[in-house]
């Protein structure tokens, strides 16, 4: 099985992910916890956008996975009384995909298409009029005796959601009107958010164990609310009913979570490049292959947090091990 599927500390979405989320999701822009610079701005937008009796501008939320873009999402669709549509790039393979999903929506409805930057070129160009110009173009024949005829749309939001804004062509980027950058989580969000969820779950913590989960939580919200059910496993059998900050730990040392939130396998990445490498530089390419993922997994899912915390710099050159991981593995560094 993959790794990414056991990992209690990934940030991508799991199955088990699905139910909880939409659970615990909050419904309305006040009860978004984090993310206050993203909060402000669209708050002003959507007020303007209802004063003006207009749907909101297009919105292109981007950075690493867990950080509550499907829930911006589900807000503002509520926030402007319409329905949220979810789909994902690689699921619209055909412009007629894209076509019938746009022709089924209603005013103020808000499309959200994750994992923009992987839609298909010839989908993408449908997107253009429809962004713009609320209009579908649809050519009808071939050859000399095709016609192209033009279909109204209703004025619907585009949210967009990446983690790899590089990727996404700058005609298609060009046409969100806001642009927003979802950032990594503080400890103090994180256990506000673990608190919120615990009530909503019905589990006692106290506050240090809320704040030893939300450290254990790698910045993620998604992570937080997962590693929380897993504590409150560990305490129904081996506790008394309360998480305490001792449940905490004890549960997060049986999932080999450590104490920056690194499992297994950001350890053997780190190990790679300090014991394998000499520290480095290493190019992604080769440090896959000695940690047995793919490069894509390792760009998306684990480099992102372990270069926010100062553990790896990237280099022109490759990934370089900094002080900060030989002194979590206890090695010397070499000069």
């Amino acid at each position: 099985m993959d790794d990414t599927q056991e990992r209690i500390i990934t940030s991508s979405i799991t199955e088990e992910d699905v139910d909880a989320e939409y659970s615990l999701r909050p419904q309305k822009l006040g009860e978004y916890i984090g993310q206050s610079k993203i909060k402000e701005k669209l708050s002003i937008f959507i007020k303007a956008a209802q004063n003006r009796d207009e749907p909101l501008d297009h919105v292109l939320l981007y950075g690493p996975p867990g950080l509550g873009k499907t829930t911006l999402a589900n807000i503002i669709a509520k926030e402007m009384k319409g329905n949220l549509k979810v789909t994902s790039g690689p699921a619209i393979e055909r412009a007629g995909d894209l076509a019938a999903i746009l022709t089924s929506l209603s005013d103020y409805d808000v499309l959200f298409i994750d994992e923009i930057h992987r839609l298909n070129r010839s989908v993408e160009e449908i997107l253009y009029p429809a962004m713009e110009d609320y209009a579908l173009d649809i050519v009808i024949g071939k050859g000399a005796s095709a016609k192209s005829i033009r279909l109204d749309l209703p004025k619907f939001t585009l949210i967009g959601a990446t983690t790899r804004i590089g990727l996404l062509t700058a005609p298609l980027r060009d046409r969100f009107g806001v642009l927003s950058a979802m950032e990594y989580y503080s400890q103090s969000e994180l256990k506000e958010i673990v608190v919120r969820s615990a009530a909503i779950l019905k589990v006692d913590i106290t506050s240090d164990a809320a704040v030893e989960i939300a450290r254990r939580s790698r910045g993620t919200p998604r992570i937080a609310n997962r590693l929380l059910k897993r504590v409150r496993d560990y305490c129904d059998v081996k506790g008394n009913g309360i998480i305490d900050l001792n449940i905490a730990k004890s549960a997060s040392e049986l999932l080999e979570i450590d104490d920056e939130g690194f499992d297994r396998i950001d350890n053997k990445m780190l190990e790679a490049i300090i014991d394998n490498f000499n520290g480095g530089p290493v190019g992604i390419e080769t440090l896959s292959y000695f940690v047995g993922e793919e490069i894509g997994t390792l760009e998306d899912v684990y480099e992102p947090y372990l270069i926010q915390k100062g553990f790896i710099i990237r280099t022109p050159r490759g990934r370089i091990a900094s002080k900060k991981a030989y002194q979590h593995l206890n090695r010397p560094q070499k000069t």
